[in-house]
């Protein structure tokens, strides 16, 4: 229809990102760094937290878990909560950015399939 503008609403989560990228991004990009020069390289070349569960980050007025971040400040992109990090290594604990594909959530759940079935095809890593 000519004449009727169409927009969409930011949700949370991308309204965050949208305003680190844009305001705090050089910040952003020192605080992933520290991060990454943190985690621990492991035999199959993913870094990883020592922390149990995945690691989370804490900053610039939001929250969000740590491979996310690391994600979204190394390709410049905010997503939405729809949207999911997927990990190619398998491994939630790694914030290897090069191990780290966004996806939706059927995908996440077909790589998990995948993983369970054939094992961490390393090559693709």
């Amino acid at each position: 229809m000519a004449g009727r503008r169409y927009f969409r609403i930011l949700d949370k989560s991308e309204r965050w990102y949208e305003a680190v990228l844009s305001d705090r991004l050089e910040d952003a990009q020192k605080l992933v760094a520290d991060r990454l020069k943190n985690a621990e390289w492991d035999n199959n070349g993913r870094f990883v937290t020592s922390t149990e569960q995945p690691a989370k980050v804490r900053a610039f007025g939001g929250h969000d878990r740590l491979y996310r971040f690391v994600y979204c400040i190394t390709n410049r992109t905010a997503l939405t909560r729809n949207e999911v990090v997927r990990h190619r290594c398998h491994n939630r604990r790694c914030v290897n950015p090069e191990h780290l594909v966004v996806g939706s959530q059927q995908e996440n759940v077909l790589d998990e399939r995948d993983r369970r079935a054939n094992g961490v095809d390393y090559e693709l890593i």
